[in-house]
């Protein structure tokens, strides 16, 4: 399977209905382990989801604060991450309640409580795959939000042009992206972030409202060779006082601000649409730049290093 057609899976993702066996009385707190494409998924239920405290966590180690009122779930598509299986360990020695969702390996063999999802797939590009799992646990979508999900990504599936021109206008320029976000979609810039690093091979970088406000804006006037930055905006915020301060941050900085915007009638459906825009830019720009988008080689020999 190429890259163009992994893409083409998130919609068959979004759809599944796998969720984690938990009784939500059994437990206080969660902590979401995971690393790479695998961790955001942790980042980016921690935004949506508020009724029990996440802690998200891309180290060996855990909280202090991880008991026996603590659910643990381990976020790895490969099953075999090592900080993942570090931070898996030193749960169980807390007490804690173990869950995983894995496509297999390691992790998978070292825990009951799991969802076992398709391999196959580049770790980034299986998003849906074990974020829904978060969702359907403890998210509970209705068939609707789910069915406008996936029209969603099956818009952008049959046209992406406004990404490829985005792209072209980005290699034309050899512009470096930054990222801008805002809550819920913090976890979303940071994702475009990765998929330009990895997809595309390119230095990005993000950061989100009202926060950059208070030291990165400081910059966006009169940074050296600001010319060779593109300011990407994702979305479109429900709070009137951000999109006054994305005005204003351009208006005061003389900041171009290019606007990607979904407009879905759920969070669960522009979330998913904003990623999906982000993972077709990122894929485009791969095919300008001639690179393979599904090459991590450097990450692999780095492994292999550590493992020596």
């Amino acid at each position: 399977m190429n890259f163009a057609e992994e893409l083409k899976t998130l919609k068959k993702q979004v759809q599944s209905k796998e969720y984690l066996n938990v009784d939500p009385s059994s437990f206080d707190k969660i902590i979401i382990s995971g690393m790479g494409g695998s961790g955001i998924v942790g980042n980016i239920f921690s935004e949506i989801y508020d009724k029990k405290p996440v802690t998200v966590v891309s180290d060996y180690h855990i909280p202090s604060f991880a008991d026996n009122r603590t659910l643990f779930i381990a976020v790895s598509y490969s099953g075999n991450t090592e900080e993942t299986i570090s931070a898996l360990e030193l749960a169980k020695k807390s007490g804690c309640r173990v869950a995983a969702i894995t496509s297999g390996g390691q992790i998978a063999n070292s825990v009951d409580n799991k969802v076992l999802i398709p391999g196959g797939l580049q770790p980034r590009s299986a998003l849906g795959y074990m974020l829904m799992p978060l969702v359907n646990t403890f998210l509970k979508p209705s068939h609707q939000e789910i069915d406008k999900t996936a029209a969603m990504i099956d818009a952008i599936d049959e046209d992406n042009r406004d990404m490829e021109s985005l792209a072209r206008e980005i290699w034309d320029g050899k512009f470096i992206p930054v990222i801008l976000g805002f809550s819920p979609f913090r976890w979303v810039a940071y994702r475009w972030k990765t998929q330009f690093n990895e997809n595309s091979k390119i230095l990005a970088f993000s950061n989100y409202f009202p926060e950059l406000n208070h030291n990165e804006t400081m910059p966006y006037r009169g940074t050296y060779r600001k010319d060779e930055f593109k300011f990407i905006v994702v979305g479109h915020p429900e709070n009137i006082k951000i999109e006054e301060r994305i005005k204003w941050t351009s208006s005061l900085t003389s900041t171009p601000f290019q606007r990607v915007d979904v407009r879905g009638k759920y969070t669960l459906d522009t979330l998913f649409g904003l990623i999906h825009k982000g993972d077709y830019l990122t894929y485009h720009l791969a095919r300008f730049l001639n690179v393979d988008p599904t090459d991590v080689s450097l990450i692999e020999e780095l492994k292999k290093k550590l493992n020596h």
